[in-house]
């Protein structure tokens, strides 16, 4: 029987973590059977190392849970080695699941040949990884709906960042930079047209408003000004992150 985890299982492992909200870590949860399969290990055995790995995140701590103290020990290392190495951490996971596949990362992550015409492959094949990741941890913390409106469907949905990608590389893959949006909603946002106050209600703008007489404006925006976003558990917007979008893209 299978019992010591290697480190690139628990590079997988942590990858997962990071892209789970808590209350998924369990053996039912889709990724972490299509994690075991992978890696040919129990569900229970990846949900376990899952919750040990909570057991190390200050912000679970915080909260008053202290995950699965039994097997921190194992964890701990990987988890102190990438916590504040996120980029890193996502971008060799890709890398081990493509060689555990017999496949390219650029397979794995959606990327063709013509993707890379003029490019730094190693530069954009790692950005690709990454804006994947964060895809991956803001839809599941918003359980795969609009913060505004409440579509579950993950084709319409965008993983807005609050503070933009280029403009903060230390924030990029922090959950707390990012909202889930609908299409729409995330170019309003994007755009400056919306925004959210330190309460997380819609803020409108008066470049938005002066379309306030036509009737997608009543149908799509009156509606939802001063309304208060659905907020996930854990990682909520930052304030100072919503602060500089009010001060440096909604009043620009």
């Amino acid at each position: 029987m299978k019992n010591v985890w290697t480190r690139d299982e628990l590079i997988l492992a942590l990858d997962l973590y990071f892209r789970l909200p808590f209350g998924r870590l369990n053996r039912s949860t889709p990724e972490v059977i299509e994690l075991a399969n992978l890696i040919g290990r129990t569900n229970n055995s990846v949900a376990l190392r899952l919750v040990n790995f909570a057991a190390c995140d200050p912000v679970i701590i915080e909260s008053g849970r202290t995950g699965m103290q039994g097997g921190v020990s194992i964890c701990k290392p990987i988890w102190e080695e990438f916590s504040d190495r996120k980029e890193d951490l996502f971008f060799e996971a890709q890398q081990i699941k493509a060689k555990l596949l017999h496949s390219s990362i650029e397979n794995i992550v959606g990327i063709s040949k013509t993707d890379l015409i003029g490019k730094d492959k190693q530069a954009f094949v790692k950005q690709r990884v990454n804006q994947n990741a964060f895809r991956s941890m803001i839809l599941n913390l918003y359980e795969k709906r609009c913060a505004i409106t409440g579509i579950n469907i993950p084709s319409l949905l965008v993983a807005s960042h609050i503070i933009p990608w280029a403009e903060n590389e230390k924030e990029r893959l922090n959950p707390e930079n990012g909202l889930c949006l609908s299409a729409l909603y995330d170019k309003a946002f994007d755009k400056g047209l919306i925004t959210l106050d330190n309460h997380y209600r819609v803020v409108l703008a008066d470049k938005l408003k002066v379309f306030a007489k036509e009737p997608y404006y009543e149908k799509h925006f009156s509606p939802i000004e001063g309304f208060v976003i659905t907020l996930p558990e854990y990682h909520r917007p930052n304030p100072l992150f919503l602060e500089w979008h009010r001060d440096c893209i909604f009043n620009k």
